[in-house]
C-alpha cells in the first residue's frame, strides 16, 4: 500500500465499543477520518474523536453512498451485538442486510479496500475444546441464536461479494473484546460489571477467548495493509474458562471469586423467564437461553494464522480486564 497520510477512511460502528477503538486506531495512523453514526447513537465514544461526523444507516444503500464518497478505505465495524432482542428480526436487518447495503455501496463508490468485520460467531466450535481456526466455518443452520445466524449470513454474503463482483474486502473474525469505552456495554462487558459489583455468586462450565479491544483494533490495520483480498483471519486473545475471568476480576475488584459451578439445566426455565419479563421491560435480560445453549461449547480460538501472516500480537487478557475494570469504574458502572 502506498503513503496513506491523509487518506480518507471510513469507519461504521465508531460510536460503539470496537468501532470506536478502530477509529481512534486510524486518528493515530495519520488517516482522514469518517464515522457513520445513526441519529439515535450515542455521542460518547465519536465526541472525543477528532474524525468527520456523518449521520446514516447502513441499511439504508443511499445514506452509504453518501458516506463513502471520496472515501479510499472502508472499515465496516457496525453491527448489532445482542444475543437477544424484543424484535429478533432488527438484529438480522442490521447485520445481514446492513453488510449487504454497505458492501453495495463501497463497489459504487469505488473503494479501493475494505476490512469487514465478522465475528468467531461464524465458525464451529466443539465439546472437546480444541481451539478453532479459520478452516471452521459454519452453515446459518448450524448456528444458536439470530445473533450468530445474522453474522454467519452476512459473512457468507461478503464472500459471495468477493467471488462473484470483484468486492476488494478482508474478513476480520475478532473472538470476545475486552477493553476500555464499553459503553453499551456488550454483552461480555455486562459480566465485567455485574461480576466487579459482586452479583455473579456462581458459574458454568464454560470458555471463552479474550483479547484486549485495542489489540483487536490493530489487527483491523494489520489487514487492512496485509491482508489477502477474501481471506479471513482471526483476531483473538487467550482462551481461558469463566470461572478464571471471574476470578481475575475478583481480585481486581477485592472480592472472593465463585466457587459454585451449576448445572445448565435448572437455569432454562430461569432464562425463559426473564426473556418473558424482558419482552415488557424492553431490557436484555441478563441470561437468554440461546447463551445457555453456547455455553455448551467451549469457545476457543486461535489467531495463529493472524499472527503468521499479519504479525498480528495480543497483550496479556489480564491488561484488557484491568483497562476495562478501570474504564467502567470511571465511567460510573461499578458504583452499585
Amino acid at each position: 500500500m502506498t503513503d496513506q497520510s491523509r487518506d480518507l477512511v471510513l469507519v461504521t460502528g465508531a460510536s460503539g465499543f470496537v468501532g470506536s477503538a478502530v477509529a481512534r486506531i486510524a486518528q493515530q495512523k495519520g488517516f482522514a477520518v469518517r464515522v457513520l453514526v445513526r441519529a439515535t447513537s450515542s455521542r460518547t465514544n465519536v465526541d472525543a474523536l477528532d474524525a468527520e461526523v456523518v449521520v446514516g444507516d447502513m441499511r439504508d444503500e443511499a445514506s452509504m453512498r453518501a458516506a463513502l464518497r471520496g472515501v479510499r478505505y472502508l472499515l465496516h465495524v457496525a453491527a448489532d451485538y445482542r444475543l437477544w432482542a424484543p424484535d429478533p428480526g432488527e438484529i438480522e436487518r442490521a447485520n445481514l442486510e446492513g453488510t449487504e447495503a454497505t458492501m453495495r455501496a463501497a463497489l459504487k463508490e469505488g473503494v479501493e479496500r475494505i476490512v469487514y468485520t465478522s465475528s468467531v460467531a461464524t465458525l464451529k466450535v466443539t465439546p472437546s475444546g480444541k481451539p478453532v481456526d479459520e478452516t471452521s466455518p459454519m452453515t446459518a443452520d448450524q448456528a444458536i441464536g439470530v445473533y450468530k445466524r445474522s453474522k454467519v449470513l452476512a459473512e457468507r454474503a461478503v464472500e459471495r461479494m468477493i467471488a462473484q463482483d470483484g468486492l476488494p474486502a478482508v474478513i476480520v473474525n475478532p473472538s470476545t473484546p475486552i477493553g476500555p469505552r464499553d459503553v453499551k456495554p456488550t454483552p461480555t462487558g455486562r459480566i465485567i460489571v455485574e461480576a466487579a459489583t459482586g452479583k455473579i455468586p456462581a458459574f458454568v462450565d464454560t470458555g471463552l477467548n479474550l483479547a484486549h479491544v485495542d489489540d483487536v483494533a490493530m489487527g483491523h490495520f494489520l489487514a487492512l495493509e496485509r491482508g489477502v483480498i477474501g481471506e479471513r483471519y482471526i483476531l483473538g486473545g487467550e482462551n481461558l474458562p469463566l470461572q478464571q475471568m471471574l476470578a481475575d476480576i475478583a481480585a481486581l475488584t477485592n472480592r472472593k471469586p465463585p466457587t459454585i459451578a451449576l448445572p445448565r439445566w435448572p437455569l432454562y426455565p430461569i432464562a425463559a423467564g426473564a426473556e418473558f419479563v424482558a419482552r415488557f421491560t424492553r431490557k436484555e435480560p441478563f441470561v437468554t437461553v440461546d447463551g445457555l445453549k453456547m455455553s455448551r461449547n467451549k469457545m476457543y480460538f486461535s489467531s495463529a494464522k493472524a499472527e503468521r501472516e499479519l504479525g498480528y500480537r495480543a497483550r496479556p487478557y489480564r491488561e484488557g480486564l484491568a483497562d476495562a475494570i478501570t474504564w467502567f469504574r470511571e465511567a460510573g458502572y461499578l458504583t452499585k
